[in-house]
């Protein structure tokens, strides 16, 4: 199935090109458009909440997922089959007996999220890009310790290369220049452009605010929470799906069903119910902020039709892509300064991801000789009486075992036990 899905096309290009690029272009846009839509110009009421945001992210998900299950289930039913009745089988699949069990991973999936929208709030892109990729280590510390997983020399090694990375990412820089300072970014010029800005405008206070500036030690903070949590929530969402059947879009549902509940009990009412309550739930929200939300809740998607149509392998590389365009990005749009030692620290990721995600070399199967060419006759020339009680089944023996006589010529194993059932005798072998 996983071959015959890998030479799936989509308009002559092949799925698998399809979905690499696609993952790409995600993850380097999604970051990129969460960290614009948390520090661009907020509205007058305030910037919008955050836990608004991750609960329109799993209803979003929700549908789409429900829509494509109720669509797989549909072709395989038939065009006779009610709709009602494809609903039925697809919400009994949902909500099995041990579906709650996703309860766990789905609440741990929600806090990330959450956590994301911190970090991107208070790191550039680039730099949340290369200090993301510390899930890779936590999911490889809980795979052992969990699943018991054994790893190999080499990924301990690409694990240590990869936290070495991220901590010189992490290493202070060098204030910008003078000059650095005053340099409006291409991005800032367009938007003041389109707005009729100036350096005088009613909301210029507001976007210099020094509490709407980035805290970095905050936004390290929660991407390493972040980074725990999703390895965390990976192993142990392996660990209860093992030798379960449900379809990938099902165990999406379930997934995102259940993250709807902390979500909104936790984040939306909890948290920042009262300033729901006196803002509004859609308050700061604008074309930038949906489309954050619509590119997060396409993420888990993406990923699944990766890893359906690829391999982890490219999976791995497209995210590599993905850190450097997005620090490009950064530097282009947002005034990114491109210091040294981020320099070297992502090369050492990036070295460090292909390193853990590298397949060993298969081994070549051993070469076994055969013992013995021939086969010795199931019966000897003396039992042919015997055989003559088979009647058409010597059609199913070798010939020179049929006739009760050896054969100097190789011929096909025989089942004597097989043969015994039907000739009515029992043997011992």
């Amino acid at each position: 199935m996983v071959d015959n899905a890998r030479k799936a096309y989509f308009m002559g290009i092949p799925m698998k090109h399809v979905s690499l690029v696609t993952l790409t272009f995600q993850n380097s846009a999604l970051i990129l458009i969460m960290h614009y839509s948390r520090i661009m110009p907020s509205s007058p009421g305030g910037r919008y909440l955050t836990s608004t945001a991750v609960l329109m992210n799993e209803v979003i998900k929700f549908l789409i997922c429900s829509l494509v299950a109720f669509h797989d289930q549909s072709n395989r039913d038939g065009p006779h089959t009610s709709w009602f009745t494809t609903a039925t089988t697809v919400y009994n699949e949902v909500f099995k007996t041990d579906s709650w069990k996703l309860a766990i991973p789905a609440a741990l999936y929600t806090l990330q999220n959450s956590l994301q929208y911190v970090a991107v709030s208070n790191l550039d892109a680039a730099t949340f890009q290369v200090t993301y990729q510390l899930k890779i280590l936590t999911t490889a510390l809980f795979s052992v310790s969990m699943l018991g997983r054994k790893l190999s020399a080499r990924r301990w090694v690409s694990l240590i290369l990869l936290t070495l990375g991220v901590a010189i990412v992490q290493l202070p820089s060098p204030g910008p220049d003078a000059s650095g300072e005053g340099t409006k970014s291409t991005l800032k010029a367009i938007r003041d452009l389109i707005e009729n800005r100036s350096a005088t405008y009613d909301g210029i206070h507001r976007d210099n605010d020094p509490a709407s500036q980035m805290n970095r030690s905050l936004g390290l903070s929660a991407v390493i929470v972040a980074c725990t949590i999703s390895g965390l929530a990976g192993v142990y969402f392996e660990k209860v799906l093992k030798g379960t059947s449900a379809t990938l879009w099902v165990r999406n549902i379930q997934l995102s069903f259940y993250s709807l509940f902390p979500a909104f009990f936790i984040g939306v009412a909890w948290k920042d119910g009262a300033e729901i309550a006196r803002r509004g739930f859609f308050d700061g929200y604008n074309g930038v902020v949906w489309t954050a939300i619509g590119f997060q809740a396409l993420g888990g998607i993406v990923v699944a039709l990766c890893v359906n149509y690829a391999d982890n392998i490219a999976k791995n590389f497209a995210t590599s892509i993905s850190i450097i365009l997005s620090c490009v990005a950064s530097i282009y749009f947002f005034d990114f300064q491109l210091s040294m030692q981020f320099l070297i620290g992502s090369m050492i990721v990036l070295f460090a991801t292909y390193l853990y995600s590298k397949t060993d070399d298969a081994k070549q199967p051993a070469y076994v000789p055969l013992e013995k060419t021939t086969t010795e006759p199931l019966y000897p020339p003396e039992q042919k009486p015997r055989l003559e009680r088979v009647g058409s089944l010597r059609m199913n023996l070798a010939p020179s075992t049929a006739l009760g006589i050896s054969s100097p010529i190789s011929e096909r194993p025989r089942s004597p036990a097989l043969f015994a059932k039907y000739a009515g005798e029992k043997r011992d072998d």
